[in-house]
């Protein structure tokens, strides 16, 4: 089950145990975090195009031309690969190249680091400046670590849910830590509080391993998104297309390649002319992502159990109903906050 429809379970759960109005907000939530988590993507996958450029030209195009470029490419792979059924054949190859990638990248990291002997760790700003910074450190590494979920919930497909659930996170925190996590913490290492967000730009060594190291994100970039935006596609093809007809029969193709096309291009022109996309991503992180991953839960079990349940457990989940949505408020203001600077400080479809 890819994040995307574990949202939507997580909509129909909603709407089963806390009423109608709750689904609809949980689901308005979803979709929105959905698109703009699609929006990130082609806005990362353009990051990577344009280094690669950079590489070969001393003077590379337009961060837009190169965002334009990923949503073509975004906008075929799911039209030639309408379903979630059709994505079998690329998970293998994607995980290769996931792992390949990560692997080349944690050796740069380790040789840049030694090398590096001026690191600074201090973080600048005010204590206030600090204080948000923070806060948006804890939507973004929630954003990231939404898929962790996947391999958690995939597991209590098939019976015993609990030990399978536990060998999942076992994996998560264990081999998903080291790889997944073991970038962040090594580039973070390499660099200092001067790591770029986009690690690749301060990477050193020969041409082919930028070159690689790129092409690997923007190709990976293809894969994940669409894992992301497949519930949406899913239910344009379900208003839109014939469904008693096949889905690649000749009118089905044309209406999936328009609906396709409106999705991607809507999508690629906001992340063009938006060059703070990520803003809104950490946005929607603590606005939607922190209290369905953190609150939701919580609630579902104190709406269900609450009456019969021990007072330990009632009081465990009312503190991470407190706690969360405490959190998730002082997160969404410290977004909104960035976004607001931002918006001061950048030009709509700025080359940066």
């Amino acid at each position: 089950m890819p994040t995307g429809l574990l949202l939507l379970f997580t909509s129909s759960m909603a709407k089963g145990s806390l009423g109608r109005k709750m689904y609809y907000i949980t689901f308005f939530l979803q979709y929105l975090v959905i698109l703009l988590t699609n929006m990130g993507f082609i806005l990362l996958g353009g990051k990577a195009l344009k280094a690669i450029n950079a590489e070969f030209s001393d003077s590379p195009w337009r961060l837009q031309y190169f965002i334009i470029l990923t949503g073509v490419a975004f906008f075929i792979f799911a039209f030639c690969v309408p379903t979630m059924s059709d994505m079998g054949i690329w998970l293998i190859p994607s995980t290769i190249v996931t792992f390949v990638y990560v692997i080349i990248l944690l050796v740069v990291l380790i040789g840049d680091g030694k090398a590096n002997t001026n690191r600074d760790y201090h973080v600048s700003g005010s204590k206030e400046d600090r204080v948000f910074k923070a806060l948006n450190a804890i939507s973004a590494i929630v954003v990231c670590s939404s898929s962790g979920l996947v391999p958690e919930i995939q597991s209590t497909l098939r019976k015993p849910v609990v030990a399978n659930m536990r060998k999942a996170l076992y994996m998560q925190f264990t081999v998903g830590l080291l790889f997944y996590y073991g970038v962040t913490i090594a580039g973070y290492w390499a660099f200092g509080s001067e790591v770029s967000e986009y690690l690749p730009n301060q990477l050193s060594g020969p041409r082919w391993i930028k070159v690689f190291i790129n092409a690997a994100v923007f190709v990976q970039s293809i894969v994940s998104q669409h894992t992301f935006v497949i519930p949406i596609h899913e239910a344009l093809d379900t208003k839109f297309l014939h469904l008693d007809k096949s889905i690649n029969s000749g009118e089905n193709l044309k209406r999936r390649f328009c609906i396709r096309a409106l999705l991607f291009a809507g999508n690629t022109f906001v992340t063009a002319a938006i060059p703070f996309m990520g803003d809104f991503v950490n946005l929607f992180g603590a606005l939607a992502l922190i209290p369905l991953t953190l609150v939701f839960p919580s609630l579902i079990f104190i709406n269900v159990k609450g009456k019969t349940a021990r007072p330990h457990q009632n009081l465990w989940h009312w503190f991470n109903i407190i706690t969360f949505s405490l959190i998730a408020l002082a997160a969404t203001i410290s977004a909104v906050r960035l976004i607001v600077y931002n918006v001061e400080k950048y030009s709509l479809f700025s080359n940066s």
